[in-house]
């Protein structure tokens, strides 16, 4: 059994061996900060949903506005006026809540925004990727921004400031 363990050890270390992958890693956070047309994209995109923020914002106040006149007023109602008013509320923060719907959801505006503004950049991005990967013989990239997926990697792998050079954008040491 330790023969056929140890044969089977062997046989693994020699295939490995023979069939080494080349790989790199990259920052796509590194990246995209040091994007000029990134940057301005997101600053707009902030804009954007700032003032649709406070759009929502001041909407919800007029829905609390209502709520608090009708607390005060009630006693003096019928119940059909109650009925009445409450009814309105509930229609006030419904028409509130699918605005922000619209604007923030999934597939709201902002998204459809993000999409226009941030994808044409991220194309550009995986494009040179691919083009450097095929160029230097690498079989794999890995992103170390995007979560806990690598746990350690030498920056002599790091290629994030060769896909900037090939995107026309120096970056000064130490920045």
């Amino acid at each position: 059994m330790k023969k056929l363990l140890t044969a089977v050890a062997v046989l693994f270390l020699t295939s490995t061996a023979t069939y080494a992958q080349k790989f790199a890693f990259l920052d796509m956070e590194y990246i995209l900060g040091k994007m000029p047309s990134y940057t301005e994209a997101q600053k707009q995109l902030d804009k954007i949903a700032d003032g649709w923020q406070k759009e929502v914002e001041a909407k919800m106040k007029g829905v609390d506005d209502m709520y608090k006149q009708f607390q005060a007023e009630q006693v003096l109602m019928t119940e059909p006026m109650k009925q009445q008013k409450i009814k309105e509320i509930e229609t006030k923060e419904k028409e509130v809540k699918e605005f922000q719907k619209a604007k923030f959801g999934p597939n709201g505006e902002l998204f459809k925004k993000r999409q226009e503004l941030v994808k044409p950049i991220q194309d550009k991005i995986y494009n040179e990727i691919q083009k450097y990967a095929i160029a230097k013989g690498l079989d794999f990239i890995f992103d170390r921004s995007s979560g806990p997926t690598m746990l350690y990697a030498g920056d002599r792998y790091n290629k994030s400031d060769d896909i900037l050079a090939a995107l026309g954008i120096t970056v000064k040491p130490g920045q």
